[in-house]
């Protein structure tokens, strides 16, 4: 069976016997069921920083939406699924960062919203009622696909999560490396790079059987199985 039609930039894979667009924007297209997979957005993270006296720069949220924004239209899905974390914490929500996402949600009326609570988002609670986003524990059924935001290991869907933002690292001439986003699938599961900026990443070591993809650019290459 050969995979349906996808942009240059993303790369098809098949999980759990459906395909599956790992995108560059690091996200998941999933044409079959017309569901775009989002993880760790981390709304109103330098907000956040801010408020403890840090002097981060702004815009992030901005950022993140019209990121959002370039997706909906490239793919016109019916439904979103945020894999947690969607707001950073209770500090993120300050009028600016809710009017955005008002704004932002509107925009979109027509596109169903799920967010799979993360750990973050049992502290900065839940997005406002208006938003009109559903919220769900851990994990949500959807297709064959078990849509959490732990890596875990489900008994009969295959788990799409978030939380570790992996990143691998790429090794040049010499001393050279660079760390890259990345998405990585092990047996059962697959865990997303962070979609937020402003995020940071947790560099992911090598095991049997595990698989990276990583972002670089406007591509999403597989790399190499360790020898």
């Amino acid at each position: 069976m050969t995979s349906p039609q996808l942009s240059a930039s993303a790369l098809p894979v098949r999980w759990a016997g459906e395909w599956v667009h790992l995108l560059p924007e690091r996200a998941i297209w999933w044409p079959e069921g017309r569901v775009l997979f989002i993880a760790d957005l981390h709304i109103g993270k330098a907000a956040t920083y801010r408020a403890l006296g840090q002097p981060v720069p702004g815009g992030t949220t901005q950022q993140n939406l019209a990121r959002l924004d370039v997706l909906i239209a490239a793919h016109a899905p019916q439904r979103i699924v945020f894999l947690g974390d969607f707001l950073h914490a209770a500090q993120a929500r300050t009028p600016q960062v809710l009017a955005a996402l008002a704004d932002w949600r509107a925009t979109h009326g027509a596109v169903r919203m799920t967010l799979v609570r993360g750990n973050h988002d049992s502290r900065a609670g839940d997005p406002p009622a208006a938003l009109d986003i559903e919220v769900v524990d851990e994990p949500c059924l959807l297709g064959p696909f078990a849509c959490c935001h732990h890596p875990q290991l489900h008994a009969t869907h295959f788990v799409l999560a978030g939380h570790l933002h992996p990143v691998c690292r790429l090794y040049g001439p010499g001393r050279d490396s660079v760390r890259l986003p990345c998405f990585m699938s092990d047996a059962g599961q697959a865990v997303l790079p962070a979609f937020g900026e402003f995020t940071g990443g947790w560099l992911v070591e090598r095991a049997p059987g595990r698989r990276f993809y990583a972002v670089g650019g406007e591509a999403v290459w597989v790399l190499p199985a360790p020898d």
